[in-house]
C-alpha cells in the first residue's frame, strides 16, 4: 500500500451531545481555508472510530490523522492505530480538534479553543512522542487489551462514567450533569478491598473509593487527578482514594481541580511505576473505564508503552505549572 499524503479526518458528530455534528461544517471550512488536503469520515456508532482509523492506515495508506470529538473519540482513534500492524504507531501523526465535554487531553497541553488556531497548530505538525497506557482486563477469563492516551479509572470513576454515558445516550451533558452523576455515584458506591502492586511490589491493600491511572494530569472534565503526571517519562501515575466520608469528599472538591487534594487528604495515596496490577476482594467487584468507556471487572494489568505515538501539540508546549497545567 502506497503512503497517502492526505489527512484522514475522523469526526464524531455525537460528541458533546451533538456539538461535533453542529460544528463540523465550520471546522470543515476552517480546514479547507487553511489548505488541508483531507478525506473526512463521520462515525456512526460506538467504536466506529477504531475501525475507521485501522482501515484508513491499512487500506487507505494514511499516516496523518485528525480526531474531532472528545477524549473518548481520541481513545478510539488511538486504539485503531494500535490494533493494526502495517506501520509502527510512532509512524503515525495525530492531531486533535476538541469538541467534547471534558477535553482533558488538550487541557494538558494548553490548546486554545478557537478552531482556526487549532488548525494552525495541526498544520505546523509539531509532534511530541507521547507515552501510551495499556490495560489488560479479563472478559470471562479471556484477556482483552485496551490502550489509552490520557487516563483510566476504577471504583467511583467507573460508576460515574456509567451514569454520564447514560445521560449522553439521553442527549444530556455538561458539567452540571457530571456533578449530578458524581453525587449519584457517591451515594450508590459500594466499597471493595483493593490490592495494588506496582512493579511487582504490594503498595496498597484496603477499601477504595476511587482510583485513577494515567499519563496526563486531568480527567473528569478538568479535575487534576494526577497532578505529577508527565506524558513522556515512561511512567504511569496513580492516585488512590481510600474510604472517606461524602462530607469530607465534597469539602475538598475544589482541591480536585488544582491537584492539591493529593497532599491535603490523608486518605489519598500517590504512586508511579511502569507496571501496575490491581485485584479486588470480592473478586471481579471492581470495574474500569478508559477515557469514558466502561470495560469489565478486575483484575487489571496496566503498563506503559514509552514514547509510542506522535501527537501534534502547540509549539512550544506549556510547561508544568503554567495555565492549563501543561507539560
Amino acid at each position: 500500500m502506497d503512503v497517502n499524503d492526505k489527512w484522514l479526518v475522523i469526526v464524531n458528530p455525537h460528541a458533546a451531545t451533538g456539538k461535533g455534528g453542529r460544528d463540523w461544517p465550520l471546522i470543515n471550512k476552517v480546514l479547507v481555508d487553511e489548505g488541508f488536503d483531507f478525506d473526512a469520515q463521520l462515525t456512526e456508532y460506538q467504536r466506529h472510530a477504531i475501525e475507521i482509523a485501522r482501515k484508513g492506515i491499512v487500506e487507505g495508506g494514511y499516516r496523518k490523522i485528525i480526531s474531532i470529538g472528545g477524549d473518548g473519540t481520541n481513545n478510539e482513534v488511538i486504539n485503531g492505530i494500535f490494533s493494526q500492524n502495517v506501520v509502527p504507531p510512532s509512524g503515525i501523526k495525530v492531531g486533535v480538534i476538541p469538541v467534547g465535554t471534558g477535553n482533558d487531553w488538550t487541557r494538558m497541553f494548553g490548546f486554545p479553543y478557537d478552531y482556526k488556531e487549532i488548525a494552525k497548530i495541526i498544520k505546523s505538525e509539531f509532534t511530541f512522542l507521547h507515552d501510551i497506557g495499556k490495560v489488560t482486563y479479563y472478559n470471562d477469563g479471556n484477556p482483552q487489551v485496551r490502550f489509552f492516551l490520557n487516563s483510566s479509572g476504577a471504583g467511583l470513576d467507573s460508576a460515574v462514567c456509567q451514569e454520564v454515558n447514560q445521560l449522553k445516550a439521553e442527549g444530556k451533558g455538561g458539567k452540571i450533569h457530571y456533578l449530578l452523576c458524581l453525587i449519584k455515584g457517591l451515594r450508590k458506591h459500594k466499597y471493595c478491598n483493593v490490592k495494588i502492586e506496582v512493579e511487582g511490589k504490594e503498595v496498597f491493600n484496603e477499601p477504595v473509593l476511587s482510583l485513577s491511572v494515567g499519563n496526563c494530569c486531568f480527567n473528569g472534565g478538568g479535575m487534576k487527578m494526577l497532578p505529577k503526571a508527565v506524558p513522556d517519562d515512561g511512567l504511569l501515575d496513580m492516585t488512590v482514594v481510600s474510604k472517606v466520608s461524602i462530607f469530607k469528599f465534597f469539602t475538598n472538591a475544589t482541591n480536585l481541580y488544582d491537584g492539591t487534594f493529593v497532599d491535603k487528604m490523608k486518605e489519598v495515596k500517590y504512586f508511579q511505576g511502569n507496571k501496575v496490577r490491581i485485584t479486588s476482594d470480592p473478586p471481579h467487584s471492581l470495574m474500569v473505564e478508559t477515557e469514558g468507556e466502561t470495560l469489565t471487572n478486575s483484575p487489571f494489568d496496566f503498563e506503559v508503552i514509552p514514547k509510542a505515538i506522535n501527537m501534534i501539540i502547540p509549539s512550544p508546549p506549556l510547561r508544568r505549572g503554567a495555565a492549563g497545567g501543561g507539560v
